[in-house]
């Protein structure tokens, strides 16, 4: 089982109560003053929301989220933190975020080597990138833009 939290309040000069926090022994976090509510409130947010995506009812009532933390009820990454942070999980986070940046980078390439290909076979590049768009639409859409282009070059004597 985890240590516990640790809370300590001190008053500096008339800027009101900074609170120093520590959960499990770790690095201390220093709170300014009336910054308790905002972290408290970020916290059960998170905790929340990773809760939900896990099918998972939030903290129970009178539990805090930092105290669940810190009895490693609920976070499965507790045991490797690092500043308050769960680095695998962040690392995993990053590397998916990465590895989908570089396919997106890649599928870009293919695209543009396509565009090539049809312009170099004589095909208009701008005229296809617009039926690739309209493609992408609802008929019903596509049906009322061009009626109403249609309005707009009658209205225009063209």
């Amino acid at each position: 089982m985890s240590g516990p939290v640790t809370r300590r309040t001190m008053r500096r000069g008339g800027e009101g109560f900074t609170t120093t926090i520590s959960v499990n022994g770790g690095p201390e976090i220093t709170v300014p003053p009336g910054g308790m509510e905002r972290l408290a409130a970020t916290m059960k947010l998170g905790a929340a929301v990773g809760a939900a995506k896990k099918g998972r009812d939030p903290a129970p009532a009178g539990q805090t989220d930092i105290e669940d933390d810190a009895l490693g009820g609920r976070n499965p990454d507790n045991a490797v933190r690092a500043g308050g942070i769960a680095a695998d999980r962040l690392r995993s986070i990053v590397d998916r975020i990465e590895r989908l940046e570089e396919e997106r980078k890649a599928l870009s390439g293919d695209i543009k080597d396509i565009y090539a290909e049809a312009k170099s076979a004589g095909f208009d590049v701008k005229v296809l990138r617009q039926l690739i768009r309209i493609r992408k639409q609802e008929p019903a859409e596509v049906e009322e833009q061009e009626t109403l282009l249609d309005v707009y070059r009658r209205a225009l004597g063209m």
